[in-house]
């Protein structure tokens, strides 16, 4: 079966996590640059890269290689395309949800509203498995909201397609289910957003959580 990200067009994509009724990108580019400044990671990888929104917040004296997983090439063409200033990048087409991903593992690995999209089957055993001895995973997951649906309205058809698939995840069972794993979770936080949703993101360390 074929993922619904391969019918989604980039900019009905980036134009509904930009809509006003939405608002995400900015959110989680902020996260993402929260998560960098704490790991201060040598190398990363970003689970559903789409468009390559975050990579702007990554210094390349610090984190030296840089990878992106999709299962749409059209999107990864984008990123390609967009940061061609970055020539060392990996990026692989993969669906987190259906494959296995074979690469060198890194110290982050970033899998940010991914889960609630590809599952917690295979696209959770991928994002730990590239994991580096003693690195991190870092995970954002939208949580339960009486005020808006999973998937929000906006003007972009094709990204309401992506509804039946959608599934929150709670944070409370990703947390014990990594810890069972050989992750510890370092930091937590909230982040509000648009139309009454909240963003948990979630900071795991493989082995024994790091004292800050």
């Amino acid at each position: 079966m074929s993922s619904p990200w391969l019918h989604v067009p980039l900019e009905d994509y980036e134009g509904h996590m930009l809509s006003p009724e939405v608002a995400q990108l900015d959110v989680l580019a902020v996260l993402f640059r929260e998560v960098l400044d704490y790991c201060h990671p040598p190398s990363v990888v970003i689970l559903g890269i789409a468009g390559g929104n975050g990579i702007e917040q990554i210094d390349p004296n610090v984190t030296r290689r840089i990878a992106g997983i999709d299962v749409n090439p059209e999107y990864l063409a984008a990123v390609r395309r967009r940061y061609s200033a970055l020539n060392d990048i990996e990026l692989y087409c993969a669906d987190l949800a259906q494959q296995m991903v074979i690469m060198p593992p890194v110290a982050l690995v970033h899998a940010a509203l991914i889960f609630e999209h590809a599952g917690v089957g295979r696209c959770l055993d991928n994002a730990v498995q590239l994991v580096a001895p003693n690195g991190w995973l870092s995970v954002v997951l939208q949580l339960p909201s009486p005020a808006s649906a999973g998937v929000a309205a906006s003007p972009y058809a094709s990204v309401q397609t992506l509804k039946p698939a959608f599934a929150l995840v709670d944070p409370g069972w990703l947390k014990e289910t990594l810890e069972a794993r050989g992750f510890r979770l370092a930091q937590q936080t909230l982040r509000p957003v648009a139309a009454g949703k909240t963003f948990w993101m979630g900071l795991f360390h493989r082995g024994e959580s790091l004292a800050r």
